[in-house]
């Protein structure tokens, strides 16, 4: 059923409208195959018209255009520009504005909550505003202040927006490619979060605690006691701009160790925690008087499920040891596909890029780029790219900005391979958590449990006469090997998950036969699920890769 449009809303319509007839030839076509490729129509003067008009639209429209900017595989190079560099500029709240909400949100008046507060703001933006103050014990304190109204205009603004991707999705064909709804829909939940300074807050100390081991990284923690939905009240964290810092700025400085622990904090973020900020440009990274980084707003964050952190992690391996082959599939498996999606062509792409950073040094490799020429690449080839890669993209291509203004000659790649020790270390105890290789046993316990049943539904088929099969040049004698293999795998696969299941049961008894604290019997049933596990293992890499290998030749 064809989504229809609000009569109520032919305003905003017709504004909307009128944007998109301006800028329609921007969108990139699906040849393009270069993250520079410019199309003849688009052009810088086109592209800063489009920031003028999204900010003078409001807030919302100002966060769509950010969203935008993630977008290599819908937009031209010089959109993309200048799309990253649209900020909202406003005027602060009018004089005791902010000191209202504060009060209504509080319950209670700023001269009783604080020792004392700023009313002009160190910054304001369409939003909110920042003020300095200081809790009555004296504790030094940021409070960033919602503007009124803000949240119902930003809410009937997305409903607008939502609507008129569902009607284009519809009838354009070109645009049903680039996935505008679910592009809107992910927009819609990053704004209603941003939206709510508690999840906020619930960002910054989560983010705390995770990156805690990284001396020079700082994160403001929130004072939960004055944070409402409205109202976040944080630690005050003086410092400066890296986009401020000059050469002169960074001889005072390390900034070699500086740009090192930022990078590697964002890969643990990425890869480990599956949880990052997802706005580090320069003005979101402070240098503080004591040499360290602050990240604040964390109003905008992207959460990673294990299976992506899982996919990137590979894709970013194969990248770097120039396996075009896994790129792919690893990239595959991060998208989803369309009707005239060409693997052969993805490939072709995907070895292309590879290739060609496969030859750049390790000061010309950026991570971000890779990422965006990765997400054309995808679309080219009828791919649609997760949502997850695009803002990962953006948020890299921020990164390395911040990393480069530190220091100009940091190797990323040496940064990723000091870290890559400890993220695999992480992933390996994170896949032997006695839950997960639990939940692993139960599953095996019921794929054998429903085998027989399944075995048997297809038998009756077959005596039946309802199931088919079309062999063509078939070898009966492989065929029969390989199903003996497969009886094999399926049979050792049975007995680990007996023995793992085994070994807990007699963990979670008592027995007065210990070693090392762990009863006897789950150490012997563990290393025999090991032993089996081993001799499925050997199995597989003298049977099954040397015939890979002869089907390649």
């Amino acid at each position: 059923m064809t989504p229809s449009l609000r009569p109520g809303h032919a305003m905003r319509y017709a504004t909307l409208g009128r944007l998109l007839l301006k800028h329609r030839g921007a969108a990139r076509s699906g040849a393009a195959t270069d993250l520079d490729a410019e199309d003849s129509s688009a052009t810088e003067e086109d592209a800063h018209q489009l920031v003028e008009e999204l900010a003078g639209m409001g807030p919302t429209f100002v966060k769509l255009g950010q969203l935008l900017s993630t977008r290599a595989d819908v937009l031209p190079p010089v959109y993309l520009q200048a799309l990253s560099q649209l900020r909202d500029h406003v005027e602060p709240l009018a004089e005791g504005e902010a000191e209202r909400v504060v009060e209504e949100e509080l319950g209670v008046r700023i001269s009783k909550a604080f020792g004392s507060f700023d009313p002009k703001p160190l910054a304001a933006a369409s939003l909110g505003q920042v003020h300095k103050a200081t809790l009555r014990d004296g504790r030094p304190v940021a409070v960033k202040v919602q503007r009124p109204g803000v949240r119902r205009q930003a809410l009937d603004d997305m409903e607008v927006i939502g609507e008129l991707a569902t009607f284009v999705d519809h009838r354009s064909e070109r645009a049903s490619r680039f996935g505008f709804s679910a592009m809107v829909e992910q927009f819609r939940r990053s704004l209603v979060d941003e939206l709510d300074y508690r999840r906020e807050a619930a960002n910054l100390k989560l983010l705390g605690e995770k990156l805690a081991r990284f001396d020079r990284i700082v994160i403001p923690q929130p004072v939960e006691d004055y944070t409402t939905s409205r109202v976040l009240t944080m630690d005050f964290v003086e410092g400066r701009s890296v986009g401020s810092l000059g050469p002169l700025g960074r001889m005072e400085l390390d900034c070699a160790d500086l740009a090192n622990d930022l990078v590697g904090a964002y890969l643990e973020q990425v890869l480990m925690h599956g949880f990052f900020h997802a706005d580090p440009h320069p003005g979101n990274v402070l240098l503080t008087p004591d040499q360290r980084l602050a990240l604040v707003d964390l109003g905008m964050v992207a959460r990673l499920s294990p299976e992506v952190q899982e996919q990137l992690l590979r894709l970013l391996l194969a990248v770097s040891a120039g396996d075009a082959s896994d790129a792919a599939e690893a990239l595959e498996r991060l998208g989803d596909r369309l009707e005239d999606f060409d693997g052969d062509e993805l490939r072709r792409r995907v070895a292309d890029l590879v290739l060609r950073y496969g030859t750049a040094t390790v000061g010309e490799l950026r991570a971000g780029r890779l990422l965006g020429e990765l997400a054309l690449a995808a679309s080219s080839s009828g791919l649609r790219p997760r949502a997850e890669l695009t803002m990962l993209a953006k948020a890299f291509l921020d990164l390395d900005e911040v990393a480069r203004t530190l220091d100009p000659d940091v190797e990323l790649n040496k940064v990723t391979e000091a870290h890559a020790a400890a993220i695999m270390r992480h992933r390996l105890a994170e896949a032997a958590r006695p839950a997960r290789v639990m939940r692993s046993a139960l599953d095996a316990a019921s794929f054998a449990e429903e085998l027989p049943n399944r075995l048997n539904k297809v038998l009756e088929s077959l005596a039946d006469g309802k199931l088919t099969l079309n062999l063509e040049g078939v070898d009966e004698k492989a065929m029969l090997r390989g199903a003996q293999k497969m009886a094999n795998r399926v049979a050792g696969g049975l007995m680990i998950a007996a023995f793992v299941i085994t070994a807990a049961l007699f963990s979670s008894g008592r027995t007065s036969v210990t070693v090392g604290g762990y009863p006897l019997l789950t150490i012997v049933f563990l290393c025999l699920a090991a032993l089996m596990a081993l001799w499925v293992g050997v199995g597989i890499l003298r049977s099954d890769l040397p015939q890979r290998r002869t089907r390649r030749r």
